[in-house]
């Protein structure tokens, strides 16, 4: 694809700094929209719980990745951070889609954050897109978070739901926590350790939402985890090996609760998901074992 304009949100996250790395190498232009009045030619002012956005910023743009949420993992789950970890995402979704929808010439594809809490615990089971929500505070979660995005549907921008699992960064976002543990050698299972975690590289996940932004048959949900989602047994093994360090220790489930809160519920539950629709379009993965995805992290 030629040389394209890309609006990001959450562009100073994890996922969002390496994607604006990724897009700019590959000289498109990215507009960053910002929670604070524009300082640079390529900011646009937006405030997600005043549902606001200098919709100008917009103008030109073919693609939106919306990506902004406050981090799941950051804090302890008091009720007032529960509401912000929803209200950063369904109040954003609904600014960027209404957004979108204003402009009179919108994008050609927005492509929004979402998560594998969407399908709740799915113990053994394994789950593709075709799988319905599950219960408890994320997957209710999701389901508004991707219901907000319909302004931009109903204006006929195609709409894609990026489902993404465990991003495997060497800092940042969960596994980010993991390394410094396992590298002191305090690394272990979690609970009984059987509970699968569906994990997606960094590389990988910036792979597959630039696949997404250009790949015209994908709308709606696409799952973005690695395609042998593993237990977290061998989560530990993968980065004991990795790490060269003994994992002997293993954290007792009612430990992990004391901790961690509710965000325990979401380490102890499984998810076995399936990057189907992924597959069907011919994405292919360049990290696709834990052990190539911790590898990577690594290098």
């Amino acid at each position: 694809m030629g040389a394209m304009r890309i609006a990001v949100t959450g562009s100073t996250g994890l996922i969002g700094t390496a994607l604006v790395r990724s897009l700019r190498t590959d000289g498109h232009e990215v507009v960053r929209l910002v929670r604070r009045p524009a300082r640079a030619g390529d900011e646009v002012e937006w405030d997600p719980h005043r549902q606001y956005v200098d919709v100008a910023g917009l103008v030109g743009c073919e693609g939106v990745v919306n990506l902004a949420g406050a981090g799941v993992g950051a804090r302890r789950w008091t009720d007032a951070y529960r509401k912000e970890i929803r209200d950063s995402r369904v109040l954003g979704t609904a600014a960027i889609a209404e957004a979108v929808a204003s402009l009179d010439v919108p994008p050609r594809v927005l492509v929004c954050g979402s998560a594998i809490g969407y399908y709740g615990d799915t113990g053994e089971r394994a789950v593709d897109e075709g799988a319905p929500p599950g219960d408890g505070f994320l997957a209710k979660m999701c389901v508004e978070w991707e219901e907000a995005a319909a302004p931009a549907e109903e204006a006929g921008v195609r709409t894609a739901f990026a489902r993404t699992g465990l991003v495997v960064a060497r800092k940042g976002g969960a596994w980010g926590r993991m390394f410094p543990l396992f590298k002191a050698g305090l690394g272990g299972r979690l609970g009984n350790g059987r509970q699968y975690w569906s994990f997606i590289a960094l590389h990988d996940e910036v792979a597959a939402l630039r696949h997404i932004l250009d790949t015209e048959s994908l709308s709606g949900p696409v799952n973005l985890t690695a395609p042998d989602p593993v237990t977290n047994r061998e989560v530990t093994a993968a980065m004991g090996r990795a790490l060269h360090r003994p994992t002997v220790f293993a954290v007792p489930a009612p430990a992990l609760r004391i901790a961690l809160g509710e965000l325990a519920g979401d380490i102890l539950s499984s998810q076995r998901v399936l990057p189907a629709r992924l597959l069907e379009s011919g994405f292919s993965f360049a990290f696709p074992s834990v052990d190539e995805a911790v590898g990577a992290a690594l290098r």
